[in-house]
């Protein structure tokens, strides 16, 4: 992850913020400089070598961290919010 997947320009060391670690884990956001892509990754080191899976956001790190221990959404859930959507009706009257 040495290059900003969206620009490709190279990461200043200086961009990456640890959020947390765990034992040989670790969970990283890094902002680039040039085009402002947030990227979100988690870093394994394990017998194989260092392993890491990232993605493309729009969240900061500190929505990260809000949000990385939230309860699952459910497959029903989202048909249910679908469904109401479909029947125009407001969010703003859904939560009420």
């Amino acid at each position: 992850m040495g290059r900003c997947p969206v620009c490709n320009n190279r990461f200043d060391p200086a961009d990456v913020k640890v959020l947390e670690d765990r034992e040989d884990a670790y969970l990283i956001y890094i902002r680039c400089r040039h085009c402002q892509s947030s990227i979100v990754a988690v870093v394994t080191a394990g017998i194989l070598g260092v392993t890491s899976i990232g993605l493309i956001t729009d969240l900061d790190s500190e929505e990260i961290m809000k949000f990385k221990d939230s309860r699952q959404i459910s497959s029903d859930e989202v048909i249910d919010l679908h469904q109401l959507l479909r029947q125009k009706r407001t969010i703003k009257e859904w939560l009420k």
